[in-house]
This record gives structure tokens, sequence and C-alpha cells, in this order.
């Protein structure tokens, strides 16, 4: 079985896109997005995350829903929230409902006005804890390695505790009171409006849903998402979770709820509703997954399952980037960003960010920017010969555990060996510097142009 793996992968990923004509190139591109996506499932990190969330989620869900339930009754919308509760249940059959007034009946119970400082610095930071590890998720699909400022995350859990909850419920307020006015009523009894707008208001959950996992893709991520993949990603999600929801519905709910209440009795609600909390947190992700996948293209030129660098394939990696963000120096223009050196040397996401990170601890860059990650020299370019930027992906960081005692006197041998090359590196690029490099190439190559690849079609 391994085997056949293994060749459906490598005709898969061996041929080259770019040499292909166009509708054999798109071809190839869907077969690959569909090839990488079902690695991204079976290779088993998105459902342990949405396991992850789970638990979580049965932690913070009461906290969420009574600090949302607290800001919504300010805008008088707070009666909608057992109603939207109920629909995302809905799924479960009975099940939905009873646990949807076991939900209801704990919000009730917790008076957020009445909490103490400590009690109230708690149940927030139940809250921000969730969305902490939701973003960590996203960040994962995302192939981001760091979070965001603390101001940018702030504000980001104040738009979903808060803002969010609150849009959803206008928006439908505002839906319900448009179509109840005499002009829509006047426009209903024409045909075809009458029908048009009939399956519009049908439609009108669904747009929502879609909506609704746009606004998380575009913002939860560490990263600057574009609306249109956002969108995609939102409408697979949406389309994914009205399938899943219909055959939890009419398949899996009756029967898993008579197993599990025929073992564990009056508890059988709960294990049914981390059930379908585990399926919603997996759509999330994959719908994540295809956002990203829609955004960077250049992942199905290069299989990056199996992405593993060569040490001379990142010391060329180190040496780009760092031409790269020479260009943009002597050019006074804007710092270079991560979006933009994929932009410009065409690699993973990922690979570029590990060598940043490596050129970041040695003293070479200085990011300038946590949340759009923007990079810039952290000392004079004709001053850095090109042997320092070498050693930075060859040597290990200051703030690296690994110590330097693998050539010991057992060894002198291959450590002789190893300072030649260092002498003979030395010799050859210790009296060359970044900005030498940076006056050789033409004036063309400053400017940050777009990836050339084909987009998921």
């Amino acid at each position: 079985m391994s085997s056949i793996k293994e060749n459906i992968t490598k005709k898969i990923w061996a041929v080259d896109i770019n040499a292909l004509s166009w509708w054999q190139a798109g071809l190839l591109s869907i077969v690959r997005f569909i090839h990488i996506m079902l690695d991204d499932f079976l290779d088993g990190q998105l459902n342990l995350r949405a396991m992850s969330l789970v638990f979580t989620t049965m932690l913070s869900i009461v906290p969420l829903i009574a600090v949302s339930f607290s800001v919504m009754k300010a805008f008088g919308v707070h009666n909608q929230m057992e109603p939207i509760l109920l629909q995302y249940l809905a799924p479960l059959g009975g099940q939905g409902k009873e646990i949807a007034q076991q939900i209801m009946g704990f919000v009730d119970n917790t008076k957020v006005g009445l909490l103490s400082g400590v009690g109230l610095a708690l149940l927030f930071g139940i809250i921000v804890r969730l969305i902490n590890k939701i973003e960590s998720a996203f960040n994962y699909t995302w192939r981001v390695q760091q979070s965001g400022s603390l101001a940018r995350r702030f504000s980001n859990y104040l738009s979903v505790i808060m803002v969010g909850p609150v849009l959803v419920f206008v928006a439908m307020g505002v839906t319900g009171t448009a179509i109840n006015t005499s002009f829509a009523q006047a426009i209903i009894s024409i045909e075809p409006f009458g029908t048009l707008l009939s399956v519009a208001t049908k439609l009108v959950p669904y747009l929502l849903i879609i909506a609704a996992f746009t606004f998380t893709y575009l913002f939860m991520p560490n990263t600057k998402v574009r609306f249109v993949p956002a969108l995609m990603g939102g409408i697979a999600a949406g389309v994914l979770w009205q399938t899943v929801g219909w055959v939890f519905a009419t398949v899996m709910s009756a029967s898993i709820s008579t197993s599990y209440t025929a073992i564990y009795s009056s508890f059988a609600f709960l294990f049914v509703f981390m059930i379908w909390l585990w399926w919603s947190w997996l759509i999330l992700l994959v719908g994540s997954s295809v956002a990203f996948y829609k955004q960077h293209p250049e992942y199905l030129h290069i299989n990056a399952h199996d992405l593993a660098l060569t040490n001379r394939q990142k010391e060329e990696i180190a040496i780009q980037i760092m031409v790269v963000i020479g260009q943009r120096f002597y050019a006074n223009s804007a710092p270079v960003s991560v979006t933009g050196l994929v932009s410009v040397l065409h690699l993973p996401q990922q690979s570029i960010e590990q060598q940043l990170d490596l050129l970041v601890e040695h003293g070479l860059l200085v990011k300038i920017d946590q949340d759009k990650l923007t990079y810039t020299p952290a000392r004079p370019l004709e001053e850095l010969s090109l042997k320092s930027v070498v050693d930075s992906v060859r040597e290990p960081g200051p703030r690296s555990h690994i110590k330097n005692s693998l050539t010991t006197h057992k060894f002198g041998a291959v450590k002789s060996i190893l300072t030649t090359v260092d002498n003979s590196l030395e010799q050859v690029l210790g009296c060359k510097t970044v900005k030498d490099i940076v006056s050789e190439l033409n004036v063309e190559d400053d400017k940050l142009v777009e990836p050339i690849v084909r987009s998921i079609t």
C-alpha cells in the first residue's frame, strides 16, 4: 500500500507544471490541490488541533456566551442568542434542544456584573485562552511561525467576543425587518420577484455562515489574508458545514444518541455535543487550508510535505533574502515583508521564515513590524560579508542550546577538514559584501514582482 501511495505521489509531483499547456496545468493544479488537502487531513495535525479545541471550547463556551449575552443585551438583541444556538445544534435533533437549554441555564446563572475583579479577569482569561488556541490552529494551517503582537491579538479578541456576535444578530434583525416592510411586501406580490425573494430569504442563513467563516479567515491568522482566498475558504467550509450537518442529523445523530444513552445514560448528550464540536472545528480548519492554498499557489509547484532543503539551498536562500532586502534598502523603498519575499523567490513561506529567523538571531536583520513581518538590515551592508550570511545558516545562533561538542579529540581529522572548508569560504566570500552583490544586479530586479504561478482554478 505504501509503495502505491509513493508511486502516485511521485507521478503527481514529478511533472514540471510550468512546461504544460494552460489546460493541462489547470487539471494538474486541481489534482495537486486535492492531493495536498488529503495529505493535510490524513497527517493528523488538523484532527489533533480540532480535538484540542473541543476540550477548550467545553471549558469556555459558557463564559463566552455569558459575556456576549451581556454585550448584546445593551443592543437589545440578546433574545436572539438561544435561537442561534438552537440553529447551530439543530443537527443533533432532540439532543440539541436539551444541550441548548443546559447551556442557557448556565448562562442565566452567570451574573457577569456581580463578579469581582479576580472573577471577571478569570472569565475573560478563559475566553482569551480559547481564541488564542484558535489563532494558533489557524497559524498552523497558514504556516505562520509567530503569533501577532499583543495589541493586534487584543483587538481581534475584542472583535470576536463582542463585535462579531452583535454584527451577526443585527444583520439578521435588519433582514427580518426589511422583509416585513410594505415596500418589500409589494415586491413579493409581483412575480417572479416574490419567488426570487423567497429563495433569497432561505439562502440568508447559508450566506451568514459563509460570511462568518470568511470573517474568521480574514482576521484570525497572523498574516495578511486576501479577501478572495478567505471567501473561497468560507464557501468551502460553508458547503461542508451544511453537508456534514445534514448527514449528522439524518444518519449519525440518532444512532450515536441511542448507543451513548445505553452506556452513559443522562450524560449521553455531552458526548454527542463533543462529537459535533469536533466536526465543527475540523470543518473550520479545512476551510482555512483551502484559503491558504488559494492564496499561495506556489505550494502546488512543490510538494511541501516532503520539503527538506539541503544546506546549499539554505545558504542560497539566505543570500537571496539579504540581496532583496538590500535592494529595497538602497532604493529607499518600503521594507520587505515575508509575503513580498514569497512573491520574489517563489518559495513556500515557511522555508523563507526559517532563514529569516536565523538571520535575525545572528544580528544580520531586524524585524521592524511584528504584525506585517517586515525586515530591514541590522547593520551597514557594505560591512556585511557574504561569509557572515552563509555562517548564519551553518552555525548555531546565540540562543541555540546545541553545544559545539561534536568535534572532540577523537575526530581531529574531521575537524581539520571543516576548518579547511571554513578557510576556503573566508577566502572566497570574506572579501565580498552584500552591497557588492546588490550593485552588480540590474536595476529592474529591485522591483518586487507578483508570483509567476498559476492559481487554483
